[in-house]
């Protein structure tokens, strides 16, 4: 991703969201050239010349102090999410920041493992570029369709936007689309160095004009907590809420929880997924052991 086209991109795309009316400009009559703020009126906003807030939006921000940065921040009315992606994007232009990325090691540890085990909701730990690294039974149950593939870790965005089944699935796709879409920007900006999610954008790009759609309007979101609607080709449909916590030692990599309100029907759902899943596994004999007969 080049790094000034993406803060042009996304500066220019905030500002053209808001209206003067919406800044608390006076109303002036007459046809605007743009849609939305003008250069000159988020630089008035933010306290800045006209060629300062220019350049920034340039892509030329790495030089800018905490104090500009959250002046712009507050004259584009940006959301948290969006704020912090601002500063990745400068800390990420600033001189002597393309240094080598550090080498993670696995974040799954036979304890962290058992985290999971012993959880008796659905839980799923997933790193930014969306890839499901690893589930509780009932998390393999609930993403079925995923985790029934084998081979490399099973990717949200892929299942998204390339396979038909999600369509199924996701009683909005559209706004799991989006979430998948805004989730990736962010964790494109945070870490550019990171090749495998440079890749995974640059293979939806080509396999899914929707995805190049949706990744031009430079939304943000990240990992926090929400609401999931699916449709569970076992169990049917389920209202969940999902949170996310972030793993010790990697922030980037977090365990999703998915729960039901008590005495609802979502909440009979997870209770029949438990035993759905039940269902699923497989008799495993241990290494130079037979199974007992029948």
């Amino acid at each position: 991703m080049e790094f000034q086209q993406e803060i042009r991109g996304f500066l220019m795309s905030r500002r053209a969201r808001i209206t003067p009316e919406q800044a608390g400009l006076p109303y002036v009559a007459g046809h605007r050239r743009v849609q939305g703020l003008r250069r000159e009126e988020v630089a008035m906003l933010a306290g800045l010349s006209v060629e300062y807030y220019t350049r920034m939006e340039r892509g030329r921000i790495g030089g800018a102090s905490e104090s500009v940065l959250d002046a712009v921040a507050g004259a584009l009315q940006l959301d948290d999410d969006e704020r912090a992606h601002l500063y990745d994007l400068a800390r990420n232009v600033a001189p002597g920041a393309r240094r080598k990325r550090p080498q993670r090691t696995s974040p799954i540890t036979a304890s962290v493992q058992q985290v999971l085990d012993s959880m008796s909701v659905p839980a799923v730990i997933q790193n930014g570029r969306l890839d499901l690294l690893a589930a509780n039974e009932l998390g393999r149950a609930l993403y079925a369709d995923l985790f029934t593939t084998g081979g490399p870790p099973p990717n949200l965005a892929r299942y998204v936007f390339v396979d038909p089944r999600a369509q199924a699935y996701y009683t909005d796709l559209d706004e799991a689309k989006d979430q998948v879409v805004a989730i990736l920007r962010a964790t494109a900006g945070r870490d550019p160095l990171d090749r495998q999610v440079t890749e995974l954008i640059g293979e939806l790009s080509t396999r899914s004009t929707d995805f190049s759609t949706r990744w031009a309007r430079h939304d943000v979101r990240r990992h926090s907590r929400g609401r999931k609607v699916v449709h569970h080709p076992a169990i049917g449909r389920m209202d969940l809420a999902y949170d996310d916590f972030a793993l010790p030692g990697d922030p980037h990599v977090s365990i999703t929880t998915y729960t039901a309100v008590p005495g609802t029907p979502s909440a009979d759902g997870l209770t029949l997924l438990a035993t759905w899943a039940a269902t699923q596994r497989q008799p495993q004999t241990a290494p130079g052991r037979v199974a007992p007969e029948a």
